[in-house]
């Protein structure tokens, strides 16, 4: 049979072509021979950098960078395993540290894992969980705030007034949806939560997330909110439960639809936060504690399919999946004061570029 080249080219062009162009996810789905660790058990495979075709000339620049700006733990993942693990500043694998911020990115996965049960439901008003009254707006602005305006930053809420989320420091400042500012008060979903279930936040999270991943760690009460600290590849494991999807091993932990939303825009303001997720490559964003739009990526230097968990004085959480990677940083901060994004980001980045690239 003959065979016309040509047309078969043309056929193949025109298939790939309406592939790339039709609507695809913004984080393409990782391979199927992810790597995870055993629960409760200090074994992690390695893969080399030498295996990956990394620079290697180039992590002791990074290592020292990294010193420098005061890092304490420093993972990164290649499809689940540790490429690099490094500690320093008098700390080691055993000691524990504060996720601060990094640490609302737990609080959005527990939220995808209690719709899943039927729980709660994001769209629904906050206060048919907590009741009529658990802010100091009217009830008719109160009532404008779902769910999953505490998930995306736009509850409309001051955030002028502090971490304090008690009923008098909710006040009003514009109606739900309209207006994206950083805000603790994404700190109601825990109570959504509990209130629904009738639990503790520490006994549903220990149950559906820690001991499902082999997470260690506790929730540690600070300023009128808990803050969550465990070891680095703690922080490591979750970040690849997200890379994965929601998976580990062969259980669905949190659904991937969710996960999804999670890691996209989830609103039209800030188009680079997700599910308090903060977004790479998108066309603009806002910094915690303001209401100016940069334009741009949020982190030029980082691959545009970048999603993160930032918290303050630099602790972070970078998923890559087109780069197949799960990046943690530990410590204290590395130049000066940042809620969440800092300059040291881009820094960063630059030099994890010279070493995997």
């Amino acid at each position: 049979m003959k065979i016309n080249f040509l047309y078969l080219f043309l056929c193949l062009y025109f298939v790939f072509s309406c592939t790339s162009e039709s609507p695809v996810e913004d984080n393409p789905a990782p391979t199927e021979s992810i790597y995870f660790p055993p629960l409760n058990s200090d074994i992690w495979d390695t893969e080399t950098m030498e295996s990956l075709g990394w620079n290697t000339l180039q992590l002791q620049p990074l290592l020292e960078f990294l010193d420098e700006k005061n890092t304490k733990s420093f993972i990164i993942l290649h499809d689940g395993k540790i490429v690099i693990e490094a500690y320093m500043n008098d700390h080691d694998a055993t000691k524990l540290w504060y996720w601060a911020s990094a640490g609302k990115t737990l609080t959005t996965a527990i939220s995808g894992i209690a719709q899943n049960e039927g729980i709660i439901n994001i769209n629904n008003k906050v206060s048919e969980y907590l009741g009529e009254g658990w802010t100091s707006t009217s009830l008719e602005k109160e009532s404008l705030i779902t769910c999953k305006h505490l998930l995306s930053m736009n509850s409309g809420l001051d955030d002028s007034l502090g971490d304090d989320v008690s009923k008098e420091n909710l006040q009003y400042k514009a109606d739900a949806g309209t207006r994206w500012a950083y805000h603790n008060v994404y700190k109601k979903m825990q109570d959504v939560i509990t209130t629904a279930n009738n639990t503790t936040w520490s006994s549903y999270f220990n149950e559906k997330l820690k001991s499902k991943i082999g997470m260690n760690g506790a929730w540690v009460p600070s300023n009128n909110f808990n803050v969550y600290w465990s070891n680095t590849r703690s922080m490591a494991r979750f970040g690849l439960m997200m890379y994965a999807k929601g998976k580990w091993n062969a259980t669905q932990i949190v659904p991937e639809a969710f996960l999804n939303n999670a890691t996209n825009a989830s609103q039209n303001i800030n188009k680079s936060y997700g599910y308090l997720w903060w977004l790479n490559g998108k066309s603009d964003f806002y910094l915690p504690a303001s209401q100016l739009k940069f334009g741009g990526p949020l982190i030029p230097n980082a691959p545009n399919d970048t999603y993160a968990a930032l918290g303050k004085n630099d602790q972070k959480i970078y998923v890559v999946p087109s780069k197949k990677l799960v990046i943690v940083r530990m410590g204290d901060k590395a130049n000066t004061d940042a809620l969440a994004l800092s300059n040291f980001d881009n820094e960063l980045w630059d030099k994890i570029n010279a070493l995997i690239n």
